[in-house]
């Protein structure tokens, strides 16, 4: 015999699954769009901060090593558990989730950001200051081109990271698919539970796929070709 559980859950019906697409366009759509605002404007924020502090201690090892293990320090916290600690301070919705989407973005790009700037041949930047360059002007128009293809994949990496993570942002109240996710696992053993649910994490994985393939194409037309491999 079946459990109590198994008996609760519907079985899947791929027609009653279109049905569903159909009758909920546009409410998926609206969904759709608030995922990809929240990872764009949480990308966006990390990456002016992330590139920011890689660029001021990529050459000083002790801050270094500060800030890229207080920043993995913070990746290894559970995101409920962050999420849960904003929302005496900030409350539910957008704010919580920005915020926690920004903490968890950092790492990749802080580090790439150190690690491409590191790997700039130092007979570059001789060559660059020997030319008259200062130091601010050898790391704009030098190093930073030259390690644009490192730092962009740890932004790639990021938003990989975003896309999953904004789901879970639900908790709080937060946009995006994470809604219909949260909202098939709490109504289980209604019709359109496992619709909701499905359609919830097939758009998510649909949406990193997407964003993946625009960050290939963004790294191949925004690097020179000399520095492609």
């Amino acid at each position: 015999m079946k459990s109590e559980v198994e008996a609760s859950v519907p079985e899947f019906d791929f027609s009653r699954l279109l049905h569903f697409w159909d009758t909920r366009a546009p409410d998926i759509l609206g969904l759709v769009v608030e995922h990809i605002s929240v990872v764009a404007v949480s990308l966006l924020i990390a990456t002016i901060i992330g590139v920011g502090i890689g660029t001021l201690v990529w050459d000083r090892p002790m801050s270094r090593s500060i800030v890229i293990t207080a920043a993995a320090v913070a990746l290894t916290i559970p995101s409920l558990a962050l999420l849960a600690l904003l929302i005496p301070a900030f409350g539910l919705g957008w704010t919580p989730t920005i915020i926690a989407l920004v903490v968890y973005s950092l790492l990749p790009i802080v580090r790439n950001t150190v690690v491409g700037l590191r790997e700039v041949t130092p007979a570059v930047m001789e060559s660059a200051t020997g030319m008259g360059m200062n130091r601010f002007s050898v790391l704009l128009k030098v190093q930073l081109p030259i390690a644009w293809p490192i730092i962009l994949t740890g932004i790639r990496v990021a938003a990989q990271l975003t896309i999953g993570i904004a789901a879970i942002a639900a908790y709080v109240a937060g946009p995006g698919l994470g809604t219909y996710i949260f909202q098939g696992l709490s109504s289980l053993g209604s019709v359109n539970a496992l619709n909701f649910a499905l359609t919830g994490t097939l758009g998510v994985v649909l949406l990193a796929l997407i964003v993946d393939a625009l960050f290939v194409a963004i790294t191949r037309y925004s690097t020179s070709r000399g520095l492609r491999a």
